[in-house]
């Protein structure tokens, strides 16, 4: 399968002046796979080292030398390295983090020799490390699951994914394509990103199979749960809990009235640091950054990927039209998390993805269901499941901190409208809204660069 951040490890590559890159991602976003082609795609060997299996090869890297670090991996793993035609690839350096400390000397001492190192719980160790941090001397990739167009070039339709890749507001779809990319997203809503639920996908065609696959991919999240040192019991209520409240406020005593809610916090961070949930930060939107006036009683989950969702919803035994029904009706939380899916992943291009939202804190209800930062402004989404949807919390919002532009996710086509009208209160506002369906949500940056 052709992973668009495969593209961005190619630049890495390429670059002269490359540091060692770290990989950060959910267990089985295909960080392994993603390496692993880049060096065969390359005619690059590739030596690759799991801490997880092989712990004891963590004290080759005591040495400041990468020479002879990589003499002694050599005799090791009883093959000849050379520097101008290998790969050096850590994986799940986490149990091993204090190799970390390590990457700064290949940097200095041996830059034609490529390092890659991943981990799967690599915040955990991030955050309590008791080493020197190679600042500057490293830089992160963030590898999110495959987006809805990944998965529509993955599946073999080439055309569609080119076409998807450059479709404007000038030359919207034709309709009856329009309507296929609909179905599709729909099975996208089943099936997710994660890579191998993808490729069982693509082989199969049974998303009963897929669901087995994700059930499993979920067994794993569960089994990690011992790694954190904590109640795991709690972390597997949280994670329920996540789909549960998907598109509103998470309310932490919903997820066990009987636990105290800083516990129920302290829990889903956990699940973030491991990237296996993200969440939504409030923001006041009165300007850029929008992280600096966050409200921290304030915040919205989401999954690591939508199939998994589905899969705890139990999706695939339904008939088509309650999937329908479900993907494109539930209160939008099925459509809201997948359009912060697909964020997050244009976001993950240039660095770790945040996501944020607006919600009333007192009085009248309203919010909005993102806030992103696009060409130093506010840039307001809103997300329906069907092709209409209320948006007084959008006009009023509009009006009071005096935006221009917005972007509403639903299922029609792609179009603009300049909005010029009057909110619940009185008064006028105009802005311009483009409709972007929803499928084409990962690329809303490309999208609104004209709006």
């Amino acid at each position: 399968m052709k992973r668009e951040a495969s593209e961005r490890l190619d630049r890495w590559l390429s670059q002269l002046d490359r540091k060692p890159l770290v990989i950060r991602g959910a267990r089985q976003t295909g960080k392994t796979w993603i390496v692993r082609d880049l060096a065969e795609r390359h005619n690059r060997q590739l030596v690759e080292i799991n801490f997880e299996r092989t712990p004891e090869l963590a004290s080759y890297f005591e040495e400041k030398d990468p020479a002879k670090i990589l003499k002694n991996l050599s005799s090791e793993l009883a093959q000849s390295i050379r520097p101008e035609d290998t790969l050096l690839f850590l994986d799940e350096i986490q149990a091993a983090p204090e190799v970390f400390a390590c990457l700064r000397w290949f940097k200095e001492e041996m830059p034609e020799l490529p390092v890659i190192s991943a981990g799967s719980l690599l915040d955990f160790a991030l955050a309590k490390h008791a080493f020197s941090m190679p600042v500057g001397r490293i830089s992160y990739f963030y590898l999110e699951p495959m987006s809805f167009l990944e998965f529509v070039r993955a599946s073999g339709n080439d055309p569609l994914y080119e076409t998807l890749k450059t479709v404007a507001l000038t030359d919207p779809l034709n309709e009856v394509l329009h309507r296929k990319c609909l179905e599709l997203h729909r099975t996208y809503c089943l099936c997710g990103g994660m890579p191998e639920v993808v490729n069982k996908w693509i082989t199969s065609g049974d998303m009963n199979e897929c669901m087995t696959v994700q059930t499993d991919l979920l067994t794993t999240y569960r089994d990690d749960f011992n790694k954190y040192g904590k109640n795991s019991e709690l972390l597997r209520k949280t994670l329920r809990s996540v789909a549960g409240q998907l598109g509103g406020k998470f309310v932490f005593n919903r997820v066990d009235q009987s636990v105290r809610s800083y516990e129920t916090r302290n829990t889903l961070t956990l699940l973030a640091m491991a990237r296996v949930v993200a969440t939504v930060q409030h923001s006041s939107g009165n300007g850029i950054p929008l992280g600096a006036e966050t409200n921290e009683k304030f915040l919205k989950a989401l999954f690591v990927d939508v199939g998994l969702v589905s899969a705890q919803l139990g999706l695939a035994h339904m008939k088509p039209a309650e999937i329908e029904e479900m993907v494109f009706s539930n209160k939008g939380a099925l459509a809201e998390q997948f359009a912060g899916q697909q964020i997050r992943y244009a976001l993950s291009a240039n660095g770790d993805p945040e996501l944020y939202y607006w919600q009333r804190t007192s009085g009248r209800q309203g919010e909005i269901d993102y806030l992103l930062q696009s060409a130093g402004k506010i840039l307001p989404v809103e997300v329906k499941s069907g092709r209409e949807g209320s948006m007084k919390s959008l006009h009023q919002f509009m009006y009071d901190k005096k935006l221009s532009r917005a972007v509403r996710f639903d299922t029609n086509n792609l179009s603009k409208y300049d909005m010029s009208l009057k909110t619940t209160t009185g008064q006028p506002v105009q802005y311009a809204l483009l409709s972007i369906p929803i499928y084409l949500a990962e690329r809303i940056f490309e999208l609104t660069e004209t709006l």
